[in-house]
């Protein structure tokens, strides 16, 4: 077993104008001041992290490295959350997806969907100048309209989308693996990986490549009613980044899962603050911790409620409190012996060696 590394946070839900979230220096020196150890890095803003350079320049990654450092800090994935995305869209979502890209492509989807892989393939080349061993991302989705099959899926729907899908993520999944970086889907309504069965399906269409793996959020879990503690279990060897995320799933005679196209705050299930949502961190982390996993505790802000400044100092304190430093020996190893071959067969009721059996 191995403690998990925490407290981090991931940077996407903060940087905006304002002061401290409009730089690297000022946001690192803000995610340090409370108590956090390691950056979740979004590689949406040139002006904070330049992805494209960091995939060309060990120099640049070493200078942006040296700035984090400065605050006590490490990255501890970067992010392609936005461009993963765009590897495969549903033409219902071309114009939503519009904002996820430069203008130049907004009406290309094919220039769109290339220029989403090259921030893939830049994104495996930056991992490994910076020296992360895994990468935080969206699958995207061609089949999500489907979800419910009403009208009928045709048949052969399904299987084809996950064709499709698994020979665009393929050749970026092997620039990952020629630099030994790990891709982690998060699981996420919305993407065509959003459950252990899809997940599955596309490994299937992948020949269990290596390198797909995932970004365990149980807040996404437990919101479609999936078991996310089991979950743990069955995908131990595949879980490689976690997002720590709070969730409240509340459902009324209104209402349920599919929440009635409400805003967030009105629907049953919505995403919290960690420790005011029901998910048990508890058990998540002592599974994370007897399951050996190997990465960062990450905290995701996304409450309905709370303002992002408090939750993220609630946060580090939480996740703090969590981690389990594991233990190097068992509890009741004063009381052990170190019996020799002699004493075990004794302790069993056996003959010694070369004395008459019966």
């Amino acid at each position: 077993m191995r403690t998990i590394k925490g407290p981090a946070i991931f940077l996407a839900q903060f940087l905006d104008a304002r002061s401290p979230f409009r730089s690297l220096d000022e946001v690192c020196a803000w995610a340090a001041s409370l108590g956090y150890l390691g950056v979740q890095m979004p590689t949406q803003r040139p002006d904070i992290f330049d992805l494209r350079r960091a995939a060309q320049s060990r120099e640049y990654c070493s200078d942006v490295l040296e700035a984090v450092g400065r605050h006590g800090l490490v990255i501890t994935e970067l992010s392609t959350h936005l461009q993963g995305q765009l590897v495969a869209t549903h033409p219902a979502y071309d114009e939503l997806l519009n904002a996820f890209a430069p203008s130049s492509t907004h009406c290309d989807k094919a220039k769109r969907t290339a220029w989403a892989t090259e921030e893939l393939v830049a994104a495996a080349a930056a991992s490994a100048n910076l020296g992360l061993t895994t990468h935080a991302t969206f699958s995207g989705s061609l089949a999500w309209p489907y979800f419910y099959p009403w009208p009928q899926r045709p048949d052969g729907l399904i299987d084809m989308a996950f064709v499709e899908l698994a020979r665009r993520w393929r050749p970026i999944l092997d620039a990952f693996d020629a630099v030994g970086v790990d891709v982690c889907y998060e699981i996420h309504p919305g993407e065509d990986l959003h459950d252990g069965v899809t997940f599955e399906l596309f490994l299937e269409k992948l020949d269990q490549h290596p390198r797909a793996n995932i970004l365990y959020d149980p807040s996404h879990l437990h919101l479609q009613g999936i078991q996310y503690l089991e979950y743990l279990d069955i995908y131990a060897s595949r879980i490689k980044a976690f997002h720590v995320k709070d969730a409240e799933l509340r459902p009324n005679g209104r209402s349920g899962v599919y929440g009635g196209y409400q805003a967030w705050i009105d629907r049953v299930g919505r995403f919290r603050s960690l420790g005011d949502g029901q998910i048990d961190f508890k058990a998540i982390f002592s599974t994370l911790a007897r399951n050996d996993f190997p990465g960062w505790a990450v905290l995701e802000w996304e409450c309905a409620l709370e303002a992002p400044d408090e939750g993220a100092r609630k946060g580090a304190a939480f996740i703090r409190d969590h981690i389990i430093h594991v233990t190097n020996r068992a509890f009741d190893d004063f009381a052990s012996g170190s019996p020799d071959a002699p004493t075990l067969r004794r302790l069993l009721g056996l003959p010694l060696e070369g004395a008459a059996q019966w």
